[in-house]
Order: C-alpha cells, then structure tokens, then sequence
C-alpha cells in the first residue's frame, strides 16, 4: 500500500518509528545545556552597559569554557534597549520559548523591577549584574546581585568629604532609584558628621541637560558638590561643568566611579584630573587577579574594562559555582540556596554573598583621577574592607 505522497505504509512506520527514537535524544540534548537569558541595553543612552557586560560574560566563557557539572552552557543575549516593557517581554519570551535557567544582566533599576516577579513566578535565578538601587534584591527571593549598590559605594566618598574640609555640600543626582539612594546616603551620613547639605539637585535620566543645575551649584557656592549619574553620561557632566567654569571656582567635585567610569574617563581630558570618587572597581586596581582580567578583556573586546565587565564577569562565576555546587541540577531554589554565603576572589577584591540580603559585601575604595602612563585612571589610595549594602544592614 501506498500513499498520496507516495510512501509505503512501510516506510511511514520507519519514520515514525525513527522519530520516536529522536524525541528522547532531543529531550536529553536540551537536558544536558543550562541556558543563560543575558538580557541588556546593547543600543540607546546605556549600550556601554550592555556591551561591557557581553563582553565579560563571553570571556569568561572563553576562559573557563562552555561546560560546567557535565552541562554545556549556552549565552543567550537580548537588547532590550534599556525599556523596561522590552525587558519584561523579552524575560517571558526567553522562560517560555528558550527555557532558561538563569536571567541575567539589566542594566538599570527599572529594568530589573520590571522582571522580579516573573523570576518569583517561575522560580528562576536573577542575577543583577549592573543595576544599583538598594531594594532591587527585595523585590524577589530569587534575586542576587554582583554589582554594587549606591549606598554601599556612597557613604566613603561622604567620610572621605568630612575628613577633609567639607562642611557645606551639594547634591546633584539622576531622578531616579540609584540617584536617590545615593542622596539620602551622602546627606545621611556627611549630616552625621557635622556637615551640611545645602541644596539638592535631581536631574532628569534620559537626554539631561546639566547647564541650568549647575548654574545654581555656582549661585550656591558650596565647599563642595557630589555627584552621581548613571555610567556613560559622566562626559557630558564634566564637559558642562567645565563649561559653567566650576572646575576653577572653588567647589570640589566628588562622586561615585559611575561618574568617572574607566569606559570613558580618559576621553574627558585634564579637566578630570584629581577628581575624588569612591567605588567598588578601577581599571586601575593593582591586584595581580585584576591584571590579568585587564589584559584578556583588552585583547578580547578593545577596551579596557569598567566596573559593568567586572559584575559581568562574577556574575557568570556565581552560575558557574552554583551549579557545580548543586551537580548541574537547575532547580532555582537549589541555585539560589547555592549562592548564598558564596565568597571568592574577584578582579575587583575579596567579594561575597551576604546569605540573609542576596546582596555583595565587598570592598570600596577612594580614588583620585591621575595619569598613568599618559592616560588617565581612577588610581586607589584607601580602601574601605567588606562593605555591606548599608540599608539593609541597618534593618
């Protein structure tokens, strides 16, 4: 017998017979790879982010390879523009269709909140690699980070201000949850300690216009103006603050490192020299670990790595050590369980998993803008050991 298409009946129960065969061994091929839904802004305002982070994660992989507890891991990226919509629908996209093990990246705050419940939902490890606010990980017991919060990175650039001169201060900020954290920070802890803020200044995130903020930084007169804006419009600021002539009028400019990223701090010229910040990473960090990331990172993508690389890179340490430690199961419960308390050495210094916050304890350090072999580098004088998100370590 044949049929319309012209197969014998014969030869259709080969093929199916072959099929059956086939679904199993399908079954098991995806069985044994663990996907990673790396999700992040690779074009708008915050691709820097984006294309930091891939390129720490992919040379991680490069490095330690693709297999891991007997998995082979797949890296799948998505642009999700910096839009926190795009976040999420790329998120469900890539649980339902992809089946993913991890999430991964986000570069901004709105970007992490938009996925939290999805990763409650379906109980499916986030690991926040870029964005900052405090409460990110409360938003979801499957939330870790290897980033940084502002508060943590804030509070030295603060005691750093009361320990030399500053008495009366400013604030400027980018209006939204990091900026805020880090403003109630800095005035919470300078206040603390004898000094004042004088005026606080919040400026739009997206395509910000510092000019007519920085006009009443200069009406002010302050012994001092702290700063934070989110990675990558740190060039702008300075070129405005140059350009109001605050850099020769008195007020000393501190910040958090976003504003004097390693992406982009060399581009800004002399006019960044001496500029104190405090932050958890620089480029510049003299450990042997952080040596040997700078080089493999400049030979892999061009560049030298920014603070965004390096919690790329513990990121896809923390998934690589999670799953050896639960033998390659995929259990989100069982990861995240794995995760906590976990400690090792990054490029950036001792780092670990606080096991009640989901959050990094890590080191800070004060910096100062100089040049090094002609180019220009956030440069370590003191060092601020395991710190934890103060925030939580207050609750």
């Amino acid at each position: 017998m044949t049929t319309s298409l012209g197969f014998s009946r014969r030869a259709l129960i080969a093929i199916a017979g072959a099929a059956m065969l086939l679904v199993p061994a399908l079954a098991q091929a995806q069985a044994q790879t663990v996907k990673i839904g790396l999700i992040l802004p690779m074009t708008g305002p915050f691709a820097s982010t984006g294309r930091q982070i891939e390129a720490a994660a992919k040379l991680y992989m490069a490095q330690k390879g693709a297999t891991v507890a007997g998995k082979t891991v797949e890296l799948i990226v998505k642009d999700d523009t910096g839009t926190p919509d795009v976040t999420r629908r790329i998120a469900q996209e890539l649980l339902v269709n992809d089946k993913v093990s991890f999430l991964a990246g986000f570069g901004l705050t709105p970007l992490a909140f938009a996925v939290a419940p999805l990763a409650t939902q379906s109980k499916t490890p986030l690991i926040v690699m870029a964005a900052a606010t405090s409460s990110i990980t409360e938003q979801s017991p499957f939330v870790v980070r290897t980033s940084f919060t502002l508060p943590q990175v804030t509070i030295g650039i603060a005691d750093w201000a009361a320990k030399n001169g500053v008495k009366k201060a400013m604030t400027l900020v980018s209006d939204y949850g990091p900026g805020i954290d880090a403003e109630k920070a800095f005035k919470e802890r300078l206040t603390a300690a004898g000094g004042e803020v004088v005026g606080e200044v919040r400026i739009p995130l997206r395509n910000p216009d510092f000019s007519p903020f920085l006009q009443r930084v200069a009406d002010t007169k302050p012994d001092a103006l702290f700063v934070f804006v989110p990675s990558g419009a740190g060039s702008q600021f300075m070129k405005q603050f140059v350009e109001r002539g605050l850099d020769k009028s008195g007020v000393r400019l501190i910040a958090t490192g976003d504003v004097t990223d390693d992406d982009i701090v060399d581009s800004m010229g002399d006019v960044a020299l001496g500029t104190i910040t405090t932050h958890h990473y620089s480029a510049a960090h003299p450990s042997a670990e952080n040596k040997a990331f700078v080089e493999a990172f400049r030979k892999a993508a061009n560049t030298r790595p920014n603070f965004m690389a390096v919690g790329g890179w513990d990121g896809m340490h923390l998934i690589y050590e999670a799953l050896k430690k639960t033998n390659g199961a995929t259990d989100g419960t069982a990861l995240v369980e794995a995760m906590k308390g976990m400690a090792w050495t990054s490029p950036r210094g001792p780092i670990s998993i606080d096991a009640k916050t989901r959050d990094i304890v890590q080191n800070v350090y004060a910096r100062k803008v100089e040049k090094v072999d002609g180019q220009l580098y956030n440069v370590e004088f003191s060092t601020f050991e395991a710190v934890p998100d103060p925030v939580k370590a207050g609750k």
